[in-house]
């Protein structure tokens, strides 16, 4: 049996609630005793905290490295550095699966998924596999996993624009209810991505009806986050009612410079209202200007017109590159078209696949096509779409710090990275900073939060809300996820402009009980487990 104790320690245990000074002594993967006497002194291991923060290890409930643990080894490095020892997988609609037995379709769900979770692990394509795979793997860090109704639509009708079959909804309704009794903490949809944002409001509450027998919650990407914003919210709203089960807001954000400072209050008094009535609705949010996405979000649906791949190979021809721009120069009451509300002059290329691409890296379209010769932005997204397969990943500004604030003062919003996982040399910076950065600005520099309400939103409240039990909170018989720092040193030190660069300042995280990372140093990369939910 290892004992470590934990001295002169200033707690933040995850309630919310003021610190206190106390001992805390770690028998093995548990939390044996807070101690406030501060009286404990048999242990095998002695962390002398004076002068640091103590905390619940943070918990990312919406991270986006479903694939990495089989393709990289270090991949949970910048995490630890952030003091996260707990994340959830799958979210948006998009999860390493289900992926279809058919091997072109497998092969365009690669393609369409690369640009936020990477390049794909084919061999396995079920849930069953996928978590039994994990479970067999050293992990870095704690792991939960949903499953996406985005991958379960695709593997069951690929990409077209019509309705299930009653047929196929029991297929699509039968994928569901298996991850969840597998212990999936939840199902994920991501209404305005290709191919959900074909199917209506009653289709998504058919499809989710194992998820309200079974319990477990509903975190969804909206429909629309710029013009449509306040209905998309309405419509998921409404779908979690029709289901019975819990929701969670993904990124909870308002797009487009007209709509600042205005929609996000009629959204945020519509979840109000909802939750006056009895209902469980809950949002997230990462703090950002920018967000992350795949360049094909760009694609107007009825371009697509049900076929992903058509679309893409129309797209390296010029009347395809002129169809293109003309549908993606008007605005549509059920997509929100960014070519309009944001501009591509706010759209920065983050991610490619072809070496040729790469002097495209960091810059916005509007200036790389300027510089490179192409007709228009139009005609340089439409070359790399055609040419990566859809593959390309962007960095889209925009957000108003006023509407982030307005989400982060909410008692129920909840901190996430939302960090996507493209190959590339210049990431969103939220990848390598998202905690540290709330600490660092929220906490100290503007005073947003105290350092409990921000403790909180990184621990005791994700874990609530994904139904992680006996983590994100520093009392007896919890497992031993504890951070230890010095709020006026741990830093996120990753911007837009220099986006690679790992967080600073933790002074220890343990994972389970096991020292994992210790100033700046990664000791272990297998203390982690795969965390279900129970039913």
């Amino acid at each position: 049996m290892s004992k470590i104790l934990i001295e002169n320690a200033v707690v933040y245990d995850g309630s919310g609630c003021e610190p206190y000074k106390a001992s805390i002594l770690i028998e093995n993967d548990r939390i044996m005793e807070v101690d406030r006497a501060c009286s404990i002194h048999d242990a095998d291991q002695r962390i002398d905290a004076r002068g640091m923060a103590v905390s619940p290890g943070f918990i990312d409930i919406h991270r986006h490295c479903d694939v990495k643990p089989f393709n990289n080894g270090s991949f949970g490095d910048v995490m630890l550095a952030q003091g996260i020892t707990t994340t959830v997988v799958g979210n948006c609609g998009i999860s390493m699966t289900p992926v279809s037995m058919d091997e072109d379709l497998a092969r365009e769900t690669y393609n369409f998924d690369e640009p936020v979770l990477g390049p794909a692990y084919p061999s396995i394509r079920t849930y069953h596999d996928y978590m039994a795979s994990l479970e067999k793997m050293d992990l870095p860090l704690n792991m939960a996993a949903m499953i996406g109704t985005g991958n379960v639509k695709i593997a069951v009708k690929g990409f077209s624009d019509k309705p299930f079959s009653d047929e196929e909804m029991e297929e699509a309704k039968a994928l569901i209810a298996d991850a969840l009794a597998l212990g999936a903490p939840g199902i994920s949809a991501g209404i305005m991505y290709l191919p959900e944002c074909y199917s209506s409001m009653d289709e998504f509450a058919r499809l989710l009806e194992p998820l309200g027998k079974a319990g477990g919650v509903l975190t969804t990407h909206i429909r629309g986050e710029g013009d449509s914003m306040v209905e998309s919210v309405k419509e998921v709203i409404g779908i979690a009612s029709k289901v019975g089960c819990a929701l969670e807001i993904s990124h909870f954000k308002s797009c487009g410079m007209k709509n600042w400072r205005k929609d996000i209050h009629a959204a945020i008094a519509l979840i109000e209202e909802a939750r006056k009535k009895g209902q469980d609705v809950t949002c997230d949010f990462y703090p950002y200007e920018g967000g992350s996405t795949a360049l094909t979000t760009m694609l107007p649906p009825v371009f697509v017109n049900g076929n992903l791949g058509d679309a893409l190979k129309r797209l390296g021809t010029q009347e395809g590159v002129d169809d293109f721009r003309e549908k993606a120069s008007v605005e549509y009451p059920d997509w929100d078209n960014f070519c309009i509300t944001l501009g591509w002059d706010r759209i920065l290329i983050s991610g490619v696949v072809k070496e040729e691409n790469r002097k495209f890296l960091g810059m916005d379209m509007v200036s790389a096509a300027k510089k490179y010769g192409y007709e228009d932005a139009f005609a340089l997204a439409a070359y790399l779409m055609h040419g990566e397969d859809g593959k390309t990943a962007i960095i889209n500004m925009s957000m108003c710090q006023d509407d982030i604030d307005a989400v982060a003062k909410l008692p129920y919003s909840i901190i996430i990275s939302d960090s996507i996982y493209a190959e590339t040399d210049t990431p969103h910076p939220r990848l390598y900073g998202a905690f540290p950065k709330v600490i660092r600005e929220y906490v100290m520099e503007r005073g947003l939060y105290t350092m409990q309400e921000a403790v909180r939103k990184m621990t005791a409240l994700p874990a609530w809300r994904m139904g992680i039990k006996d983590r994100g909170m520093i009392r007896p018989g919890y497992y031993a996820d504890i951070n230890i720092f010095n709020p006026a040193v741990f830093r996120d030190n990753a911007t837009f402009q220099d986006p690679a660069k790992v967080a600073t300042g933790l002074s220890f995280c343990l994972i389970n009980g096991e020292v994992v990372f210790k100033d700046g140093k990664v000791l272990s990369r297998s203390a982690g487990r795969v965390v279900r939910r129970e039913n």
